[in-house]
């Protein structure tokens, strides 16, 4: 086995660690656990000669995470902050990587949709000051899950699992009624979000890589010596 297999691997053995400390409910578990999920999928970025961005971007959602144990405010508006942060170097990779084949798209309206009608029902039951901080970080949060498209399916797939992921947080802020194991659903679509994200941009950038070198050899074997 490789060292970047293992390194996968580990990223998902932690996943299953903490999602089953979730569905047991032992709380002290995944406070310990939740803060391991980003650094182990960026070891396995790095080993894969990942893009400093994407690393960023993990890094932002690690800080994001961690914030997010504390139950108050002021530590929720810092780590949407951090994931907000993130969601900006997902956008710099997609257009570094990606095709222009998803712009104006049905996706897109199918994602205006969506953004426009969440916020509108969620508006009403969000607390005053959070109000202004989700409608904004809802807007950048759907440009990425849109922009992700633009890598492909891998990361198309990543990008609406993020985009459910936060949705399920932000029906808490409102305190809506739970669905069933909600932390639970939050954390496999966010950690499945992310690790897709990941591989789409790995992919792409390899096959944007390949590309290049396929063309510059293409060149070389024309220019006259």
């Amino acid at each position: 086995m490789s060292r970047t297999e293992a390194l996968r691997i580990g990223f998902f053995a932690v996943c299953a660690a903490d999602l089953a400390a979730l569905l047991a409910g032992l709380d002290t578990a995944h406070t310990v656990l939740k803060p391991l999920l980003m650094p182990a999928l960026v070891a396995y970025v790095v080993a894969r000669g990942g893009p400093r961005p994407l690393c960023g971007a993990l890094l932002l959602g690690w800080g994001g995470d961690v914030l997010l144990l504390f139950d108050q405010d002021a530590a929720f508006l810092a780590g949407m902050g951090c994931f907000a942060a993130g969601h900006i170097c997902y956008l710099v990779l997609f257009k570094r990587y990606g095709t222009p084949r998803a712009r104006g798209s049905m996706l897109g309206i199918v994602y205006v949709v969506v953004l426009s009608n969440t916020v509108a029902a969620l508006w009403p039951d969000l607390p005053a000051d959070m109000r202004v901080p989700v409608a904004v970080y809802s807007v950048l949060l759907t440009a990425m899950a849109f922009g992700a498209s633009r890598l492909g399916r891998t990361a198309g797939i990543g990008g609406a699992l993020f985009l459910l992921s936060d949705s399920l947080i932000a029906l808490g802020v409102a305190e809506w009624p739970e669905v069933w194991q909600q932390d639970f659903w939050i954390m496999l679509t966010y950690v499945a979000a992310q690790y897709l994200l990941a591989r789409g941009v790995l992919d792409a950038r390899g096959a944007g890589g390949a590309a290049y070198r396929d063309e510059e050899r293409a060149e070389t074997r024309r220019t006259p010596h």
